[in-house]
């Protein structure tokens, strides 16, 4: 296949990189880091310029585009600014689930808001006890009459403190084996009675994106609350990951990217004993092994977009660019600090927050092992 983007691609890229370098402050994201607060006004500007919504059909309010583009989206973004970037994208998260397996009236009561900015949404799977497995979940839903009841806890829960409604991933069925085959999902609104957030801080990078836990206690739903079937919550929800590693991909070839590119330049400019340190072959090689990496990364990650945009999704393909682009971006972030010496510590020079934010691309979505161990499976099935 080619990989040469169209005009159209093109344009968006240059769109996004056009917003990014008049809306993202510098001043801004090193505050928002601090503070560990979300960029509510930046994310409604970049989604009433159709940014965050690119893959969402028009007749929903979105652009009507794919993932490729959205992928592209996010690149530039997390490119600008690793942190601003992925917290201006994120707001729509779990919304696939919806697009793809909502029913009509789901689709027209949340999709339009999000595409509008005026929502954000938020899918709650992992557990205290539980983490990467979803195979079984404590979070219960139990039928009384019309309504079901909820009762659990979801923690490290991505937009959970600003969103507006949840998608909350239960056990409806715990006499059926394997567990998995008894699990549905529901739509929670902010409002109802029984849902509590609390956000959790203290994290280690991408600070000004929300993080929360979710706490249940009697919160009651009907059937229209339910996503898609009863009884096959696991299975949407693993195919939303298999799409929603595509995005984290993307989140790491950009901010690989913009690491490389703040090494690069100090390295052509910064001198040492008489030269530029980018004639050292230790710092020019580096580099060049680091920009090799990213475009290896960045053509996995498209190559499983173009894959889903196409009808054609291969899990086996979106684990690897996944897990190499998350590599690649942790290799690339640390070599621009080691590059940048003292000053790549410093968070006035970005790096040492670019590398903090890479790092959670090799754990949410499915850790590094996690995505090894799927790509061994597939592999398995072919030989």
């Amino acid at each position: 296949m080619d990989f040469k983007l169209t005009d159209e691609q093109l344009e968006i890229k240059r769109a996004v990189r056009e917003f990014c370098e008049k809306e993202f402050d510098p001043d801004l994201a090193l505050e928002l880091d601090r503070k560990e607060e979300f960029p509510m006004e930046l994310y409604k500007k970049a989604a009433k310029l159709g940014f965050t919504s690119l893959f969402i059909p028009e007749e929903y309010g979105g652009q009507g585009y794919g993932y490729l583009e959205s992928c592209i989206a996010m690149e530039e973004m997390c490119r600008a600014d690793s942190s601003l970037g992925l917290a201006t994208m994120i707001g729509v998260f779990g919304s696939d689930l919806i697009l793809f397996h909502g029913t009509e009236e789901q689709k027209k009561k949340y999709l339009p808001p999000l595409c509008r900015g005026d929502f954000i949404s938020a899918a709650a799977f992992t557990e205290p006890a539980r983490g990467s497995d979803i195979t079984k979940m404590d979070t219960t839903a139990v039928k009384y009459g019309d309504e079901w009841w909820i009762n659990g806890t979801k923690t490290f829960i991505t937009n959970a403190p600003v969103a507006d409604f949840l998608i909350v991933l239960c056990q409806t069925d715990t006499k059926v084996r394997p567990t998995y085959r008894g699990q549905t999902l529901f739509i929670v609104d902010k409002e109802t009675p029984g849902l509590d957030i609390t956000k959790q801080k203290n994290k280690m990078g991408i600070r000004c994106t929300a993080t929360g836990e979710v706490s249940l206690s009697d919160v009651k739903v009907t059937d229209a609350n339910i996503l898609g079937e009863l009884n096959r919550g696991f299975y949407h929800s693993m195919w939303f990951f298999d799409i929603s590693r595509i995005a984290v991909a993307a989140q790491a070839v950009g901010t690989a990217q913009g690491a490389f590119e703040i090494a690069f330049k100090y390295a052509k400019q910064r001198e040492a004993f008489g030269q530029p340190i980018m004639q050292f072959q230790q710092i020019g090689c580096k580099l060049a092994r680091v920009a090799m990496e990213i475009e290896a990364a960045r053509l996995l990650t498209y190559k499983a977009a173009w894959t889903v945009d196409r009808g054609k999704m291969d899990p086996m393909m979106t684990s690897m660019a996944k897990l190499y682009a998350s590599e690649a971006a942790v290799r690339a972030a640390d070599a621009a600090i080691q590059i940048l010496g003292g000053y790549g510590y410093m968070g006035e020079y970005k790096v040492e927050r670019y590398f903090r934010d890479a790092r959670i691309t090799r754990i949410y979505e499915g850790t590094s092992e996690v995505q090894t161990l799927t790509i061994l499976r597939y592999l398995l099935r072919m030989f």
